[in-house]
């Protein structure tokens, strides 16, 4: 019976590995995860600080400093010195005749001879074009007809009237017979007048029938062909050619209002101001004249004023209506402190340049720059003569940079460390203004 009950016990009683088996994979799981959370942790705990030293270190080697460990920059130099400095104002300019004429016909006729070729330089005076002047010749000989005509009326008149005039005297003769013929008298003085008058102006008409320069210039290009039938009417005529005065010739140009102090300065002290006449790229000088005049009032809409320069223009290298660039030398600043055009920066200092310490490396010095004349700038205050500033590799410097100079570079072969040296060899083509 005992062993019924033993038995019986133990079929009711469950596995003993029953709740046990369940709980295993859920262990396992919650393991794994963990484990992953703490690898990742780990990693971007590694990540986060290997970024903070590499930030850390990037100042560190763009350092070029003193005891900085990245290597020099290789600048290019100037030595500052001492020259003469051109104030210039570089102004737009047109270049103008000084006489333009559009020669046209003072009379009606055809055109019979064109004495001149295009392009051809006349003098006052040389003959152009002759219209047939055969109806002005014919009027011209009725004029003098009628003239003669008149002119013995009048001398029987007068003729008349003396003899009227002795037998009045005598009280032969009505008085009013002598005052008529004395009003006769007046009356064909008069005609002779107006004929005279006509034969005059029949003159002038074929004195124009022959067309000559009224100017020393240039001839344009022909405007009326030969045999054509011209006309005074300025309507319908457009001139037979135009002639302009190339030699001395004139080139306008405006200034701004704030530079006529110095000018009206310096003219007023008797200088002349020389202006240069460069081409439209501004490379390339044409002529070389001087300032002549000033107009009387500044225009309100630019604020300028308008100048004007005399050339002699022996080569003709200035045409009317051409474009140029006119510089006028202002004043000349002598010797005055200066350096190349790259030298000079702007930056939150302001006008700055970078100065080359004994030791090789570079300071920031704040400097007034002044005016520009070709590839050198006034220094009026900051650098002194015998000082070294960087003209070529600005864009990597910056305070307490070190730099390696052209001469540092290499020893140079055959003695020519001197020329590599000189701070004129090392200077950069001049920059145009």
């Amino acid at each position: 019976m005992d062993e019924r009950v033993e038995r019986s016990d133990t079929r009711l009683k469950p596995p003993p590995t029953s709740r046990a088996t369940p709980a295993a994979p859920r262990s396992r799981t919650g393991y794994w995860v963990l484990t992953l959370l703490i690898v990742a942790g780990l990693g971007g705990g590694g990540w986060h600080l290997w970024a903070q030293h590499q930030a850390a270190q990037a100042p560190k080697a763009a350092t070029s400093g003193r005891g900085g460990s990245a290597a020099p920059q290789p600048v290019g130099f100037a030595t500052v010195d001492k020259g003469d400095i051109r104030i210039v104002l570089n102004e737009l300019g047109t270049v103008t005749s000084l006489d333009t004429v559009t020669v046209q016909t003072q009379i009606a006729g055809q055109l019979q001879e064109i004495g001149y070729k295009e392009g051809q330089v006349v003098k006052k005076g040389d003959f152009l074009a002759q219209i047939d002047p055969r109806p002005y010749i014919a009027a011209l000989e009725q004029a003098q007809g009628t003239l003669a005509k008149d002119q013995g009326l009048l001398a029987q008149a007068q003729t008349d009237l003396k003899r009227y005039q002795t037998l009045g005297r005598q009280d032969s003769i009505a008085q009013q017979q002598l005052d008529d013929q004395r009003f006769l008298v007046q009356q064909y003085t008069g005609t002779v007048q107006t004929d005279q008058g006509a034969v005059d102006m029949a003159k002038l008409n074929l004195a124009y029938c022959r067309i000559v320069s009224p100017i020393d210039g240039q001839v344009g290009l022909r405007l009326v062909d030969l045999g054509n039938y011209v006309t005074t009417n300025s309507t319908t005529t457009t001139g037979l050619v135009v002639i302009a005065q190339i030699q001395p010739i004139s080139v306008l140009f405006a200034v701004p209002e704030d530079s006529l102090p110095d000018i009206i300065q310096r003219l007023r002290a008797g200088a002349s101001l020389e202006v240069e006449a460069y081409d439209r790229s501004n490379t390339k000088l044409l002529a070389t004249g001087a300032l002549s005049a000033m107009d009387s009032q500044i225009s309100t809409t630019t604020g300028t004023l308008n100048l004007r320069a005399i050339f002699a223009n022996p080569d003709e290298m200035l045409y009317p209506n051409q474009f140029v660039n006119a510089r006028l030398l202002v004043n000349t600043m002598k010797d005055t402190v200066r350096v190349p055009v790259p030298a000079v920066q702007r930056g939150e200092p302001g006008t700055f340049v970078y100065l080359i310490n004994p030791d090789n490396t570079v300071s920031v010095r704040v400097v007034k720059a002044g005016p520009i004349d070709g590839g050198f700038q006034a220094v009026l205050s900051g650098l002194n003569p015998g000082d070294r500033v960087v003209t070529d590799g600005t864009d990597r410097l910056k305070e307490g940079a070190a730099v390696t100079l052209p001469a540092a570079r290499g020893k140079p072969a055959d003695g020519a460390a001197a020329k590599q040296a000189s701070p004129r060899e090392d200077r950069r083509p001049p920059v145009t203004q």
